[in-house]
């Protein structure tokens, strides 16, 4: 499961940012076509922050919606999945958003 390794990265990343500080809420950014899931995130935060200053704190995952442009049509589409289909038919799609996994905003006491 590569989401507690990208869960204790996570971690690690708030750590450096908040040091010692008791954290409360931590809000993630997972797009849907990032490969990572946000159930499975949710289960390793609580085993990844055991033991720090963010123990206890609220996970708040944001899933934005893939986007991408066809380069056969020229229209923009949203994407609910890692199929790179335009609507048309054509393959030849550029993502433009929904691979992100960002750190959105952390709450501090």
């Amino acid at each position: 499961m590569h989401e507690l390794a990208i869960t204790e990265s996570v971690v690690a990343a708030v750590l450096e940012r908040t040091g010692t500080r008791p954290v409360t809420v931590v809000r993630l950014r997972v797009g849907r076509l990032s490969g990572v899931v946000p159930d499975a995130m949710q289960f390793c935060f609580e085993l990844a922050t055991e033991g720090t200053p963010l123990q206890g704190a609220l996970l708040e995952i944001e899933q934005p919606d893939g986007r991408a442009h066809c380069r056969t049509c020229t229209s923009d589409f949203f994407l609910a999945d890692p199929i790179l289909l335009c609507p048309c038919g054509s393959a030849d799609v550029e993502v433009l958003a929904g691979r992100e996994l960002q750190v959105a905003s952390v709450d501090v006491s």
